[in-house]
């Protein structure tokens, strides 16, 4: 079998099995996820580390879906949720409490009532007041909460500004001032356990300076602690691990390991990871229909789908570049084309000026690397429905099986919550 997404006979294909007749069983817009390319992923990052402890956290705000989740699961995964509801996901896919991290700005108190009490490896904390919020629960509760900070290092992760988390101009994490004055505070706070100091600078990391500068942070002020007599369980240097959405050169997983125990091996503690885009990414596509084909007046001509910026934000809300190819390419000179979506909105584009091979109504193209943040960030935006999701995988001994891990949306289920 042929691992990922080919070409057989020019057809594009999904771990051999025809995206064509996925699409025409189940309909576009349609995600098609590669079960192979998951699991091959997983193991390249997992093997990076070698001997030394560490635990690979699966974040599930890059793609939730329960079928993935479980595959990740399956693969050794421990899981990164930065909601109370991610939590509920992952426990449905098979996590214990102990497999999950609790990470995000704004953990509301109805989320920390939840979390606390269910004993996670460790709830990150991003500020003093959240840190005091968690200490109130567990007294009342006669509990100890297993807490990490998240410190901000004032770090650049030279991606997109919109997916970095790690300058002192962001909202996430603690200055060091306010950190030192919350390490201190845990000899007084008999309901908190301190078991970690975390930082994720930022998402789509692509040059190796960044992250080896945050696990330097979090060397040294895991040593200083250690010369205080704080013994840390672990180290959590987030994720941020980027993907080749242009086939651009980016860092690999042996890279990006290597950057991090560069830093971190002195210390001799583990080391927690949470990668999501690097897993999830290139293991799926977003097919979606040709509907119109029209002249533009820069040239060319539109390509509308049916898929849009209800089924993948990510050009529209970063300027996101994403690979489109046709499924079945025709033969014939290349045109100029200006892909976009079907929604009411000028922004529904999904590639600009990109040269394919002639189009007509009724073709089929796929969106690469689509698999992190496009099903988890989709809308019913112009009350359309949320996509189905396919998953190839073998099961059951059959290697040329896939299946729907969410299907599609109806009218019903839209108004199933409205009066």
């Amino acid at each position: 079998m042929t691992a990922g997404f080919s070409r057989s006979q020019s057809e594009l294909v999904c771990d051999d099995q025809s995206l064509w007749a996925i699409a025409d069983q189940v309909g576009t817009p349609v995600y098609v996820y590669s079960g192979t390319t998951v699991r091959a992923r997983y193991r390249e990052i997992d093997d990076a580390f070698g001997g030394y402890p560490h635990r690979v956290h699966y974040a599930l705000k890059a793609n939730s879906t329960l079928g993935l989740v479980k595959l990740l699961r399956s693969l050794g995964s421990a899981a990164d949720a930065n909601s109370i509801w991610e939590i509920e996901v992952a426990c449905r896919a098979g996590f214990t409490a102990d497999d999950v991290v609790f990470t995000g700005v704004g953990k509301s108190a109805g989320e920390l009532e939840r979390a606390v009490p269910l004993g996670l490896r460790a709830i990150n904390v991003e500020s003093p007041g959240e840190l005091d919020r968690i200490e109130a629960i567990a007294s009342r509760l006669g509990l100890v909460a297993r807490v990490a900070i998240r410190l901000n290092p004032d770090i650049d992760a030279e991606s997109h500004p919109h997916i970095s988390t790690g300058l002192k101009s962001n909202k996430f994490g603690v200055t060091a001032e306010a950190a030192r004055a919350m390490l201190a505070s845990f000899v007084r706070r008999p309901h908190l356990r301190l078991v970690a100091l975390h930082a994720h600078i930022g998402s789509q990391i692509t040059t190796v300076g960044p992250i080896r500068d945050a696990a330097r942070y979090l060397a040294r002020r895991a040593g200083t602690l250690a010369v205080q007599g704080v013994a840390l369980e672990y180290v959590d240097v987030g994720g941020g691990l980027g993907i080749a959405y242009d086939e651009a050169d980016v860092l690999t997983p042996y890279e990006y390991v290597g950057a991090i125990l560069d830093e971190i091996r002195p210390t001799g503690l583990p080391v927690v990871i949470e990668p999501g885009r690097s897993l999830i990414g290139p293991a799926g596509v977003l097919i979606g229909t040709v509907v119109d084909i029209k002249p533009r007046a820069e040239g060319g001509e539109f390509v509308v789908l049916d898929a849009g910026m209800t089924e993948l934000m990510r050009p529209a809300l970063y300027d996101a570049f994403h690979r489109i190819e046709a499924v079945r390419p025709r033969d014939g000179a290349p045109r100029l084309y200006e892909i976009v979506g079907p929604v009411c909105d000028s922004t529904d584009v999904l590639g600009r000026n990109r040269t394919l091979p002639p189009l007509r109504v009724g073709d089929r193209l796929a969106i690469r690397d689509a698999g992190a943040y496009g099903a988890a960030m989709a809308s019913n935006y112009n009350r359309r429905p949320l996509p189905v999701e396919v998953l190839v995988d073998p099961a059951d001994g059959d290697e040329t099986a896939w299946r729907v891990v969410r299907r599609r949306q109806t009218v019903d289920d839209l108004l199933a919550l409205e009066r």
